[in-house]
Order: C-alpha cells, then sequence, then structure tokens
C-alpha cells in the first residue's frame, strides 16, 4: 500500500486527507495539490510544530492558517506564506516550503 494513504506514526493525518481539503478550500493544479499534502505530511512527522506551538499540527490546523493568506494566492504561495511566518516566528521551516511544483491540470 502506497506510503501516502497510511497515517504514519507522529504525523496522524495522511497526505491524501490533506489533498482532498486543500482541494474543497483552495484553487490550485493536482501537482500542487499534492505538493503541499506531503510537505504537510512531511511538517507533521517532525513534529516542529508541535514543540514550537504546543499543538499538534492536523488538516484542520493547517487549513485555517491557510485561509489567513491573501485571497489572491495560489495554494502553493499560501503554504510558504504560512510558513515563511512560522520561519520568522521559530526558525527551522524553510525546508518544509515548497520549492517547485511538476506541471499539473489545475481546479478553481
Amino acid at each position: 500500500m502506497d506510503d501516502d494513504f497510511k497515517p504514519r506514526r507522529c504525523c496522524k493525518f495522511t497526505a491524501v486527507a490533506m489533498k482532498e481539503a486543500l482541494i474543497k478550500r483552495f484553487a490550485g493544479s493536482d501537482a500542487e495539490y499534492e505538493t503541499v499534502a506531503r510537505q504537510a505530511r512531511d511538517l507533521g512527522d517532525a513534529e516542529k510544530v508541535s514543540k514550537d506551538r504546543g499543538a499538534q499540527l492536523t488538516v484542520d490546523v493547517i487549513i485555517r492558517n491557510l485561509q489567513d493568506a491573501p485571497d489572491e494566492l495560489s495554494v502553493a504561495e499560501r503554504w510558504n506564506w504560512w510558513l515563511g511566518a512560522l520561519e520568522v516566528a521559530y526558525g527551522g521551516y524553510e525546508r518544509f516550503q515548497v520549492r517547485t511544483v511538476p506541471q499539473g491540470d489545475s481546479h478553481s
């Protein structure tokens, strides 16, 4: 079974669950959704947010924070906007930012 379908030991959500939530809330491409979802799961596995903010990283927490980003940003830009804020506040989040996204079909 693909690892995206199973929650990992530390992270309490799957990349698939994250991707589905992103699709419901934000415009973007399949490639963007997949990239952000995998980065989110990696961030959850690192337990960095839990250590820095004292709260577990969940799909709802991520969606709430991405909704705070400017409306004109894509889902990947929203992710990087939020992680930029975390980087300034705590440091160590740059490695979870989205650097490149493969070209793919977009959703509105």
